[in-house]
């Protein structure tokens, strides 16, 4: 096979390319930095022409012109999760969320409830066996391409080429056109932890021991932990993650991972997608000790518990005191999504030795200067669900943990109004109290 003439016959400008695209098709660029720049920019120009057209993505990392640049509403588009980017185009009413657990992702797909006329991707240049390696998203990219009527690659030299645990490129034969872009792949900045961040941090600290595989977050939190382990004696961590993220590069750079005590892919660190700075992808390149995975493997309970002694990080945004945790939206307002949260509570909790936290500040200043308490007596203004209280790991604030698991509704009362703000303790009690489930021997 000559792939090089095949490929010839295949290249396309992007604005040829997109002509593909039919009034009311799906599209969808699969998540993060596989967004296809140079094609969403060309399919933008046909706004106006163009139909209900719906777009999938995930994660946005640059403004998308097809939302940007579409007054006549030709294209709808639509969020698995949500960037701070994604979080505004939903608040003006120009895109939509759609729930779904991770590990799932794929399957969405493969069952046809996520249909898919053109999958428009970035990937890696082509290596000399005809094939585009995904490189930073694997997620649910196979069983995008695998439904797909017609496959667009664009071909970008920024991206990192990453091999995977399975699914980890496309061939030419597979592709319809292909694109060539010369625009660097997005990076965004880890956010700076603040005080809170590192004392709630320091509570988890402790159950991150030598030997562990690691699930991070993104955000203060995980990046505070990455810190404290990095200045620890802390040695031989793990990597099992669904996001990769910087925190993780500057725990490889120091030692501490290295992946060599875990139970499952000895050897090699595990994610499903990353997205981060520029050394981060350059760090992954052709990088043998680390491997890219399908959420459907990576976020799979059942592969979570193989690894034993396991530590899930994540964030959230409220948790009321029957221990349901809201950790996707405020009140009705879109934040980000379910993700893959539920995925590591339940796979933590299988795992042998596992363990896992959720993180928050214990309060929020809202735009008037008004303080409010994440902790509250239960949800009642629209807020999602995202864990519920049957799942409920570890609480962390700046004031403690509290363990959940296999406690009763005052135990949980108690532990989580010990961990609120001392400002907002007495009231809570209150309510505990009309929700009749505090006891009257409970310390106050």
């Amino acid at each position: 096979m000559d792939y090089k003439a095949l490929y010839a016959e295949k290249l396309r400008c992007a604005e040829e390319a997109v002509q593909l695209i039919k009034d009311g098709d799906w599209v969808d660029y699969s998540q993060t930095c596989s967004f296809p720049q140079l094609l969403d920019a060309a399919l933008a120009k046909r706004s106006g022409e163009l139909h209900d057209v719906k777009i999938r993505n995930a994660i946005t990392m640059q403004p998308v012109q097809t939302v940007e640049n579409d007054p006549g509403h030709s294209f709808t588009y639509n969020l698995w999760h949500c960037s701070g980017l994604d979080r505004k185009y939903i608040d003006q009413g120009r895109a939509y969320h759609t729930p779904m657990l991770f590990r799932h992702n794929g399957t969405y797909y493969r069952k046809g409830y996520a249909p898919v006329n053109v999958a428009m991707i970035t990937v890696a240049p082509m290596d000399s066996n005809g094939n585009f390696s995904y490189g930073l998203t694997n997620c649910a990219m196979q069983e995008i391409l695998d439904v797909a009527e017609h496959v667009i690659v664009e071909v970008n030299p920024t991206m990192p080429t990453i091999a995977g645990v399975e699914n980890d490129h496309i061939n030419i034969q597979d592709v319809t056109y292909v694109v060539e872009s010369d625009l660097p792949i997005p990076t965004v900045k880890s956010p700076a932890a603040t005080d809170t961040d590192r004392k709630i941090a320091s509570f988890i600290f402790p159950y991150v021991t030598s030997g562990c595989t690691i699930q991070l977050g993104i955000g203060g939190i995980p990046n505070s932990i990455g810190s404290m382990i990095a200045e620890s004696d802390v040695k031989d961590l793990g990597m099992h993650t669904e996001l990769m993220s910087d925190g993780y590069l500057d725990l490889y750079l120091s030692g501490k991972i290295t992946n060599q005590k875990k139970k499952l892919n000895r050897g090699k660190g595990i994610f499903s997608i990353c997205n981060g700075s520029r050394a981060l992808y350059d760090f992954l390149d052709h990088n043998d000790a680390i491997l890219s995975a399908p959420m459907r493997y990576v976020n799979n309970p059942q592969v979570i518990r193989e690894l034993d002694d396991f530590v899930s990080i994540n964030g959230c945004i409220a948790v009321d005191l029957f221990g349901q945790v809201s950790s996707e939206s405020a009140g009705l307002r879109q934040i980000s999504g379910t993700g893959g949260q539920v995925d590591f509570i339940t796979g933590a909790m299988e795992a042998e030795h596992g363990r896992a936290f959720l993180a928050m500040h214990s309060t929020f200043t809202d735009k008037a200067g008004n303080l409010h308490s994440n902790i509250i007596p239960h949800f009642t203004a629209g807020d999602i669900i995202t864990t519920p209280r049957t799942q409920a790991p570890n609480i962390v604030t700046e004031y403690g943990i509290a363990s959940l698991p296999g406690r009763t509704t005052w135990q949980r009362a108690e532990a989580l109004i010990g961990i609120a703000h001392p400002d907002f303790r007495e009231e809570l009690i209150k309510a505990a109290e009309e929700q009749k489930i505090w006891r009257q021997s409970n310390k106050r």
